[in-house]
């Protein structure tokens, strides 16, 4: 007995072009950056009206694989990961690869209870053991930094052991409890008085503070709090897909 199928539904016309385009992307035929055919040529070249192309460039372009610049052209995107993370350094592996000099002064360097929004930030409990360090960092005698941060005493128990002149938090965390996931939450602010008395800078002197939040495996480590002069830093991102 022969059973009836349905017959396959055509893919949409506007379907066709975009698998024809992303093809073209995938194999490398049209590179990154590379300009591809205005929709006039490629209602020419694919024989559809131009509302379907229209529509098929529409839509890549909110896909992310194309850039369409108004009264210019439309351009290959620049692949993007799908869990990008700014790639987290120490502020002395910074100053280093500028060929500067990095120095650090420790201000605080404590055990304490954790307050609630200390146990918050660090998924524990209130009361519980953390570490506090308050330290300023230095480029070439300027300060650039204040690196104020809490961390995890059940995951790190020697932190306070460390001789943050010849090393920095970062790196020494890093080696103990290596990371594994990172958060920033970056804002523009103005640093309190005492701050700005830090990093010598008058109080109405714009700072770019970085909240940043590590962990590794399932633990958070340490939570900081990283405030810089606007007029002394510059953020940057790497990225890879």
């Amino acid at each position: 007995m022969n059973v009836l199928r349905p017959r396959a539904t055509p893919a949409p016309y506007y379907e066709t072009v975009k698998r024809a385009i992303s093809e073209k992307i995938a194999s490398g035929v049209w590179q990154p950056h590379d300009r591809i055919p205005s929709e006039a040529a490629l209602v020419t070249q694919y024989g559809y009206s131009r509302m379907t192309i229209n529509r098929a460039l529409r839509e890549l372009t909110d896909e992310g694989l194309l850039v369409r610049l108004q009264g210019v052209g439309t351009f290959v995107a620049e692949p993007k990961g799908q869990s990008a993370l700014f790639e987290i350094r120490s502020i002395a592996d910074e100053i280093t690869a500028r060929s500067h000099q990095h120095r650090c002064d420790v201000r605080v360097l404590e055990r304490s209870p954790a307050n609630a929004l200390q146990a918050a930030a660090l998924k524990i409990n209130e009361g519980s053991d953390i570490f506090h360090s308050v330290m300023v960092h230095f480029e070439n005698e300027l300060p650039v930094q204040i690196e104020d941060r809490i961390v995890n005493a059940q995951v790190v128990p020697d932190y306070l052991a460390q001789d943050y002149s010849q090393t920095t938090p970062h790196a020494y965390l890093s080696l103990i409890a290596p990371l594994t996931e990172g958060e920033h939450i970056v804002e523009a602010v103005r640093a309190s008085a005492e701050e700005s008395a830090l990093l010598t800078i008058n109080e109405t002197e714009p700072c770019l503070l970085i909240r940043r939040t590590t962990w590794s495996a399932t633990q958070i480590v340490s939570h900081a709090r990283l405030l810089f002069p606007g007029s002394r830093y510059r953020l940057q991102g790497h990225f890879s897909s």
